[in-house]
């Protein structure tokens, strides 16, 4: 994204920053130092970046897949049937490390083969993305978890998208990605990559 800055002082800085035409904001404040030989003001760069952290095009969702391999199923569900045990059994098929933490179940101790956790920080290592099986009210209880985790990404499911929750997460530099099916994605990118071969 590029945009234009003219509000900055002083007016020296903003002039010499006018002639630079525009600044990409996904190269960072180092961009500006370099250009005007000094730091800028951080909430106007904070408040616009944020915004980036919410992934929303097929290239932005096809870049997350293919960099992911560690996905934490947060909301995991022993029944075949439901969507939050198939989709995951999908990606597990598919090549990714699924890492089970099922919020209700307490007797389960393994789920499609691996260790259940019972929150994201008892999960040692990494993780890529946590791919949430919640109703989006529910999400509010998980946020501190994964603000302390800290995963590389979030994954709303099909149907779920909290926007409050999703710019909190954001802001902390962790990418979204709201009411889209991992599943569909995950073909879709195939369905590309085979094409290409």
């Amino acid at each position: 994204m590029r945009v234009k800055l003219t509000t900055f002082t002083p007016a020296s800085q903003r002039d010499r920053l006018w002639q630079s035409r525009s600044y990409d904001y996904h190269s960072g404040a180092s961009l500006v130092k370099r250009r005007l030989g000094t730091s800028l003001p951080s909430v106007p760069i904070m408040n616009m970046t944020w915004q980036s952290h919410l992934l929303t095009t097929p290239t932005e969702i096809a870049t997350l897949l293919e960099r992911s391999k560690r996905v934490a199923i947060l909301g995991i569900k022993p029944d075949p049937e439901k969507a939050a045990n198939f989709v995951p059994a999908f990606l597990q098929a598919a090549g990714y490390e699924i890492i089970p933490v099922p919020v209700y179940y307490p007797e389960l101790t393994e789920l499609l083969g691996e260790p259940v956790y019972r929150s994201l920080m008892d999960i040692p290592g990494d993780i890529d993305i946590v791919d949430v099986f919640r109703r989006p009210t529910a999400i509010p209880a998980h946020i501190d978890d994964i603000l302390a985790k800290k995963p590389k990404a979030v994954w709303f499911q099909l149907g779920i998208r909290n926007d409050e929750a999703a710019e909190t997460l954001a802001r902390a530099g962790i990418d979204v990605v709201q009411d889209r099916c991992m599943l569909v994605e995950v073909k879709r990118l195939e369905g590309r990559t085979s094409s290409r071969g």
